[in-house]
């Protein structure tokens, strides 16, 4: 074999050599896949247990429980939210929505000057019910759940320590604020069954005398 014959198979196997190596390049750039400049969020997903029942959501605590740790000054900060619908000083305007002064153990859509809605008005029962706390604390959850035909647009506060903090504010918001709720009081009622019958034998259980109500307005 002369050195011509060599020559050609070097020259080709460098060019096949030369070939792959440009191929490769070629198809590392068109196929690359860069990691991203910011990395995304991860998502992790609990996997229900198989066969288990769902797990029971957190109940609220009464709202007589939250009130004793609650903050005016943090509701205070909360409340500016609700300031473009609602005034809160004394004699203060109605806006979209009733001036809030002395809102605790009002009567229900008795505000003077301002046209409730219909729903309102149904619940409120003729003025019989009052904005007691567990009504404010109710219907700040979600309005519209609460009271069926309300025109208040506002979406709710889902969280149980911003409407304790609201509502130790909006009892600042008075001449003379309302006493706070009893802790526990709700839960020990509840406690109670009420169709309990005495035992055989025993002797009947005197009626407790009634509480004094608070002053209504």
């Amino acid at each position: 074999m002369d050195s011509n014959e060599v020559n050609k198979l070097l020259g080709g196997f460098l060019g096949t050599c030369f070939v792959l190596f440009s191929v490769g390049l070629i198809s590392d750039g068109l196929y690359a896949s860069p990691a991203p400049e910011k990395p995304g969020f991860i998502i992790e997903a609990q996997e229900p247990t198989e066969g288990g029942p769902a797990a029971p959501a957190a109940e609220a605590k009464p709202i007589a429980d939250r009130l004793t740790t609650a903050s005016a000054d943090a509701g205070a900060a909360i409340f500016k939210k609700c300031q473009a619908c609602h005034s809160g000083e004394k004699g203060g305007p109605n806006k979209v929505g009733p001036d809030l002064w002395d809102i605790v153990d009002r009567p229900v859509a008795e505000h003077e000057g301002f046209a409730y809605s219909a729903g309102m008005k149904d619940f409120s029962k003729g003025g019989a019910e009052h904005w007691t706390y567990d009504n404010l604390d109710h219907f700040i959850t979600s309005p519209k759940k609460f009271v069926k035909g309300t025109a208040m647009g506002f979406a709710g506060l889902p969280k149980d320590e911003d409407r304790a903090n609201v509502i130790a504010y909006l009892r600042t918001l008075s001449d003379n604020p309302k006493p706070l709720p009893t802790p526990g009081a709700a839960a020990d009622a509840s406690a109670k069954p009420a169709d309990a019958k005495p035992a055989a034998g025993a002797a009947p259980a005197k009626p407790a005398a009634p509480a004094a109500a608070a002053p209504a307005k």
